[in-house]
């Protein structure tokens, strides 16, 4: 059995991304067990409480899920042209203490995707994530680069996805990370 976790970048109950995130996980092959994480519940980094408290329940609970799986799938949305605060804060807890980072990260197949009501779907975010892998020792996919623009048109009210042609690119992009991440193993 692979073992993946997907991670949504956003908070937002109606956010695009956990929405494509659920899409993925329901496209999840035979054999491939796609696991939800959260960054719900992870308070900003704070050194002195660290110091003071290790590391929060909520981020040690992600970080264990992500060092027991074969693979992480990021679907992050863009602010500002850049990597969402809160997904990068949760990102920061998880490399606590820092001897902890190659086991979570070492090696770890990561894709990374993303939805915007944009017109450029989450382009910049998605780069800007790739000198944070490199520096955390990941090992990135660079198959099938899926970035979906106008999420507004794409889901329902419902946060079901409803576009034939998002579907089939999301359905190639979780089975071509799958096929990398049982590659690597």
């Amino acid at each position: 059995m692979t073992k993946l976790v997907a991670i949504s970048g956003s908070l937002r109950k109606a956010s695009f991304n956990t929405a494509l995130m659920r899409a993925a996980i329901a496209m999840a092959p035979a054999g491939v067990e796609i696991v939800e994480g959260t960054i719900r519940g992870i308070p900003l980094y704070d050194g002195d409480e660290e110091a003071a408290s290790g590391v929060p329940e909520a981020a040690a609970k992600l970080k264990d899920l992500v060092a027991a799986a074969d693979g992480v799938m990021l679907f992050t949305p863009e602010y500002n042209n850049a990597i969402p605060g809160v997904f990068k804060n949760a990102l920061d807890w998880m490399t606590r203490p820092a001897s902890d980072i190659s086991r979570v990260f070492s090696a770890k197949p990561f894709a990374i995707t993303g939805a915007s009501p944009g017109n450029f779907g989450t382009l910049l975010s998605q780069e800007a994530w790739l000198p944070i892998m490199r520096t955390l020792g990941t090992r990135p996919w660079f198959g099938t680069k899926l970035m979906v623009s106008k999420a507004g048109s794409v889901f329902d009210a419902d946060g079901k996805l409803v576009d034939e042609a998002t579907e089939k690119r999301l359905r190639s992009f979780v089975e071509g990370f799958v096929s990398f991440v049982q590659e690597t193993k």
